[in-house]
C-alpha cells in the first residue's frame, strides 16, 4: 500500500494489551496507568481479522507489542494463527524479555522469526530502579533462550537517559563483540512520562557514537541487518553483533516509515506521534465485511503525516504502553 507521500506501508505493529508486568520510570508512573476494560480490548480473533485483511491489501511484516504482549492468554496462538498466513513473511516480538525463557520454545514452534528484547541497563539494582521491579537475570536467561532457539536477529532496545544509565553505552557496545546482538541504542523521547525528561536527560545519537569510538575504536556502516527498520547500524571489528542507532529526535526517519499500528484497542494509528486514529472495532464487532476492513485500513494508510512532530511536545493523554510501542 503506498501512503500519500508513495511510502510503502507494508509493516504492522500490533498492540496485543495495554498491561505490563514492569513499570518503567520513562514509560509509566510507579502507580501504573489505569488499564481499559475487558471488553474495549479487542479479542485475539479480532486482532487476527485485522491481520487478515491486512494481509490481503499489503501487510508483509507483523509485530507484536504490548504493554508486553507475553502477559496476554493466548499469544503464542495467535502467533501460530498468524504464521499460517501465506503473504506475512516476518513475524517478531518486542518484549521486556521477562517471561521469554519460559515462552520461548512454544513461540519459536508456532512460528515466531525473532524477538526485540528492552534492556536499559546491565546492573541488577539499576535495572529494578529503572522498571521499578524486574529482575535482570529473568531477562538475561530470556536472552540466552532467544540466542539457543536461533531467534535472529536478536535485538536490544536500549533507551539512553543522560544520569541514569548513559554511562553504560560502552558496556552495550562491547557486548556487540562477545555475542551475536544487534544493540540498538534509541534516543530519549518525548512521550508520555518521559516528555519532561526529554530536556536535560536526551543524548543525542552523535553523542552516543563518540562515546563509543572513543573507547573502542571505529565503527563500520553495516547493512545486512534483517528487519533493520529504521536504525542505522554499525559493527566494531570483527564483532559477531552490530550496533544501532534509532535517532528520532536528532534525525528523524520519517521518509521511510513504512509502518502502521494497530492499539489494543481497535484504533488504527498511521504515526504514532500523531493523535489521529481510525477506529475499526466498531465496525468489525458490526459484523463490516472485509472488503470494508480493508477499506477502513486503506483509509489510515493515506493519513500517515509526512513526518512527526515530536518537537511540538506529545499531545495524548496516553502513555507508550497504552498506544503500542
Amino acid at each position: 500500500m503506498l501512503d500519500g507521500y508513495k511510502r510503502d506501508i507494508n509493516y504492522l505493529r500490533v498492540s496485543v494489551t495495554d498491561r505490563c508486568n514492569l513499570r518503567c520510570v520513562y514509560c509509566m508512573p510507579a502507580e501504573g496507568v489505569k488499564t481499559v476494560k475487558h471488553e474495549e480490548i479487542l479479542t485475539l480473533e479480532e486482532i487476527y481479522k485485522i491481520i487478515k485483511v491486512s494481509a490481503a491489501v499489503g501487510i508483509r511484516k507483523v509485530r507484536l507489542t504490548g504493554g508486553e504482549p507475553l502477559v496476554r492468554l493466548g499469544i503464542v496462538d495467535l502467533v501460530k494463527n498468524i504464521s499460517n498466513l501465506p503473504q506475512i513473511d516476518d513475524i517478531s516480538i518486542t518484549t521486556n524479555g521477562i517471561l521469554l525463557k519460559e515462552m520461548g520454545k512454544d513461540l519459536k514452534k508456532a512460528g515466531l522469526k525473532r524477538v526485540n528484547i528492552s534492556l536499559d541497563s546491565m546492573h541488577a539494582k539499576r535495572y529494578r530502579s529503572i522498571t521499578r521491579n524486574g529482575q535482570l537475570k529473568k531477562v538475561m536467561q530470556g536472552i540466552e533462550e532467544a540466542l539457543k532457539l536461533d531467534l535472529k536477529p536478536l535485538k536490544i532496545n536500549t533507551v539512553v537517559v543522560r544520569g541514569v544509565n548513559s554511562d553504560e553505552v560502552v558496556d552495550f557496545a562491547r557486548w556487540t563483540k562477545e555475542a551475536p546482538v544487534h544493540v540498538r541504542f534509541i534516543e530519549l523521547m518525548p512521550i508520555g512520562t518521559s516528555s519532561p525528561w526529554a530536556g536535560d536527560r536526551y543524548v543525542p545519537a552523535e553523542e552516543i557514537r563518540d562515546m563509543i569510538t572513543d573507547k573502542l575504536g571505529c565503527l563500520n556502516k553495516e547493512s545486512k541487518v534483517i528487519g533493520s527498520g529504521p536504525a542505522r547500524y554499525y559493527r566494531l571489528a570483527n564483532a559477531p553483533g552490530t550496533i544501532g542507532f534509532i535517532t528520532a529526535m536528532s534525525d528523524h526517519f520519517c521518509s521511510k516509515c513504512n509502518r502502521l499500528r494497530l492499539t489494543a484497542t481497535g484504533g488504527l494509528r498511521p504515526c504514532l506521534f500523531d493523535k489521529r486514529e481510525i477506529d475499526i472495532k466498531t465496525p468489525l464487532r458490526s459484523g463490516a465485511s472485509e472488503e470494508f476492513l480493508a477499506k477502513i485500513i486503506s483509509e489510515a494508510v493515506l493519513l500517515k503525516p509526512d513526518r512527526h512532530h515530536m518537537d511540538y511536545g506529545w499531545r495524548d493523554q496516553r502513555v507508550m504502553s497504552q498506544i503500542g510501542g
